[in-house]
């Protein structure tokens, strides 16, 4: 008889974004392990998603049972006050002017909706995940974050019907790089971090994202440390195989990045590399697919790199995986913020899947660079060091071997849930 879990997610298909691609592809190989996964979610009808990616629905298993409900959306206000017509998102990369309207919505924000405004969501959810575990006599339950609200669902059943909780945090919770956005006062601070502590000593595991995201909760909460496990973000092998467009494919040297760029991207730094390679090779292109800071684009445009760059906006991610696959080499650009060693996109993986050389700028010392010396898919360069940079991509005649990937393959990484769950 299969195991049935439940896992709860705000974010779901048809929402886009990194933050789905977990869930949806540890959900897709469960029942390979004999786990059979139910998932809730919120309906998209009364969602605010800041991205939408509706090929994302054929990645979900008809015999998947999903329940979606109603939620109370606080951002429809946070748009009212702000007069946008969009959520912010990927570090406010979508807000190029901080007007003084948008300064009051970070306040209300981050000092009326603790610790986040999807709260709205969790008593409908909390409901639904009841009659949930009681229909299919459930003992395991999954939740995972952002929006961490949704972990003070977990704390709720676990502290009213005493079940099996493991809290899935894919960031970290109050050091969270733009939490500092939010013009947060002390009290604030406190209620949030009171959260934080409440789900990391009450869950019975917790799972993170990388090693370095583990550090920082086992530092603070020392007698919950044994119970932090790491379990990294992963590619899907069968995103992989698929064909690729020849209308993607150029003769020239190409440089691709996917996602989104935001004011703290090491680009200016990128941006001054080119200036060095072209003097060698002018036969580059750089596409940059996902949003980008509108004072990178200008400095491509007043520095004279225009032709060097296409800027091709947010696309599904199965394109993405395609502009990807068209490739010379997956540039990696990791945020220039305290405490970034612990930043594993889920995309750095999709680029060691895709097997093309990898270029990462940030930390030398940071997770990244421990992944990419053991799978030797690439080297990392300091962000200060435009020479080291724009050698590496002139003597792009080299090879990486790419060794020892398939640990980070979804499947894998699947497997290493399942024995998480059956401790």
């Amino acid at each position: 008889m299969n195991k049935k879990v439940l896992i709860i997610t705000y974010y779901w298909p048809p929402a886009g974004g990194a933050g789905v691609q977990r869930w949806l592809k540890m959900a897709k190989y469960l029942p390979e392990y004999g786990i059979t996964p139910i998932i809730l979610t919120v309906n998209e009808n009364y969602a605010n998603y800041p991205q939408i990616d509706k090929g994302l629905i054929n990645d979900v298993d008809n015999k998947f049972e999903v329940s979606k409900t109603k939620t109370f959306e606080f951002y429809n206000l946070y748009k009212k006050l702000t007069n946008s017509k969009e959520l912010p998102y990927g570090g406010f990369v979508n807000e190029e002017k901080k007007t003084l309207l948008k300064k009051i919505g970070r306040f209300v924000r981050g000092n009326f909706f603790i610790p986040d405004p999807r709260k709205g969501w969790n008593k409908y959810a909390y409901n639904e995940a009841l009659k949930i575990i009681e229909k299919h006599n459930i003992d395991t339950v999954i939740t995972t974050s952002p929006p961490h609200s949704t972990q003070l669902i977990g704390l709720k059943l676990k502290n009213i019907i005493n079940i099996n909780w493991i809290a899935d945090l894919r960031d970290p919770w109050v050091d969270l790089y733009y939490n500092n956005q939010f013009y947060k006062t002390n009290i604030a601070n406190k209620i949030d971090s009171n959260y934080e502590r409440s789900v990391i000593e009450t869950s019975d595991k917790v799972l993170v994202v990388s090693n370095s995201i583990r550090n920082n909760f086992a530092e603070k909460y020392k007698e919950s440390s044994s119970k932090i496990k790491v379990l990294t973000n992963g590619y899907d092998p069968d995103d992989i195989t698929q064909k690729t467009n020849n209308e993607l494919y150029t003769d020239k040297l190409l440089i691709t990045y996917t996602g989104t760029i935001s004011e703290i991207y090491p680009m200016n730094t990128f941006i001054d590399a080119v200036k060095s390679i072209i003097k060698v090779n002018a036969n580059i292109l750089i596409r940059l697919v996902g949003n980008v800071h509108q004072s990178f684009k200008a400095k491509i445009i007043n520095d004279g790199l225009k032709d060097y760059f296409e800027f091709v906006g947010q696309v599904s991610h199965s394109k993405s995986i395609k502009y990807l696959q068209a490739s010379n080499i997956s540039l990696l650009l990791i945020p220039m913020l305290d405490d970034n060693k612990g930043i594993l996109t889920g995309k750095f993986f999709e680029y060691l899947g895709v097997k093309k050389t990898i270029l990462a700028i940030g930390p030398v010392d940071s997770d990244v660079a421990i992944v990419l010396e053991e799978t030797d898919s690439g080297n990392i360069f300091e962000y200060s060091d435009i020479e080291g940079i724009s050698n590496f991509v002139k003597k792009q005649k080299q090879s990486f071997s790419f060794i020892n990937i398939e640990k980070y393959s979804r499947k894998t990484l699947t497997r290493e849930l399942v024995n998480y769950i059956n401790i």
